[in-house]
């Protein structure tokens, strides 16, 4: 008998590990649903479509192989719709937003069969599940870029006596406290800071991803405290919209915003969703995995600025972007220089040392040390940015850490 038990669980292990092998997928076959957590409206959620349309282009895939669901909330209801899309027949499923993640784990629990993936989350590389899957993008070298910009503006300012106060004052409108907005503000203040030493930066929460009246409300508060420039990691047209009333340069995110604020829009970086969803449909077509952290960068094409408004940017600012691009394709340069002068955190100390959450327990306990080469390794460990140092220079108006 005990033989028969062994064997038994032999062979459950052996299924199982067939089970873990991706099987090919005939092309037309292939049906992705996408979940969002708003619409067009959403300048965030306006960027997935946009990637999902240009890869359904790329691949050739007909109108009803892609299926996308807006509005959905970060609740069961993000549950209730994954296993809504498994039933009409989707062979992977996407979602869009941080707070769908533990609800489409569940879905993802419930359906081996059909490959689940998730942007800006962080559980796919301690779920351990083999149809589980994160994706982002370094996008914080976008920022990083996009600072640059708005540095020279400042300094362009700063020559021709246009300054609000002393020094070069930028403010910047964040949605959350987490760490994916912190990286964000942090590598754009260093980008600006790159090129205009002496710049700070003052920053407004919302408690929001999306709400155009606290944005803007934001921005206009920020704008009364003499900011002379304004970015923003939310996703409505406020704070642009606020820029352009008052006369303020702003730097935008997830796109363009020159037909509605043509003398005050600047550049906007954002991530390119193309490449990922061209992979993750080209991988099941492959019958290969799906990376369980996957990161793009600029040179997969998925960190993009848009085209430099030159009627209001500083005189060289598409040259020295560029230069700036080609030094982070070479491996020159990091943004979170650890080694740069000017780099200090609040206590004002060098850093040398750090003890990220990367595995993001409930106590948020620091697992994994970050600080190599002279630099913070962001979006390496995982593909969710983990950055949540706070150095000089930035000041929260709101939020307390």
């Amino acid at each position: 008998m005990k033989k028969f038990i062994a064997l038994l669980l032999t062979l459950a292990l052996c299924l199982g590990c067939v089970a873990a092998i991706a099987e090919p997928v005939a092309k037309e076959n292939v049906k992705l649903g996408v979940i969002l957590l708003h619409d067009e409206d959403s300048t965030y959620d306006l960027n997935f479509i946009n990637g999902v349309n240009e890869a359904k282009e790329a691949l050739g895939l007909s109108d009803d192989q892609v299926i996308i669901i807006r509005n959905i909330e970060e609740s069961a209801a993000c549950t209730e719709t994954a296993l809504d899309l498994v039933d009409e027949g989707c062979t992977i499923i996407f979602a869009d937003s941080f707070g769908h993640e533990s609800f489409l784990l569940e879905a993802a629990q419930q359906h081996p069969e059909v490959q689940f993936c998730h942007a800006t989350g962080t559980m796919a590389h301690t779920a351990g599940l083999d149809n589980f899957h994160n994706a982002f993008a370094a996008i914080y070298e976008g920022r990083y870029l996009a600072g640059i910009a708005a540095g020279l503006k400042l300094n362009e300012l700063k020559a021709a006596g246009k300054l609000h106060g002393e020094k070069p004052l930028m403010g910047y409108v964040g949605a959350f406290t987490y760490a994916e907005v912190l990286s964000g503000y942090t590598s754009f203040y260093l980008g600006a800071k790159s090129v205009c030493p002496d710049v700070e930066m003052k920053v407004q929460f919302t408690g929001s991803w999306y709400d155009e009246k606290e944005e803007k409300a934001a921005a206009e508060a920020l704008i009364a405290m003499g900011v002379d420039l304004i970015s923003q990691h939310a996703d409505s047209m406020g704070a642009p919209t606020a820029c352009e009333n008052a006369g303020i340069p702003d730097v935008s995110y997830n796109g363009s915003t020159i037909a509605s604020c043509p003398n005050t829009f600047i550049v906007s970086s954002r991530i390119n969703w193309a490449p990922y969803f061209a992979y993750i449909v080209n991988q099941q077509i492959a019958g290969e995995p799906i990376d369980t952290d996957w990161t793009g960068t600029i040179a997969t094409g998925s960190v993009v600025l848009t085209d430099v408004n030159e009627a209001v940017a500083a005189a060289g600012t598409v040259e020295a972007i560029e230069a700036a691009k080609a030094a982070f394709e070479a491996g020159t340069l990091h943004v979170f220089d650890t080694a740069a002068e000017g780099f200090i955190t609040k206590d004002g100390a060098a850093v040398t040392s750090y003890m990220a959450d990367v595995d993001t327990d409930e106590a948020f306990t620091p697992d994994t040390e970050v600080v190599a080469d002279g630099y913070f390794h962001e979006s390496e460990f995982r593909s969710a940015p983990y950055f949540d140092m706070q150095i000089d220079g930035i000041e929260l108006l709101n939020s307390k850490f």
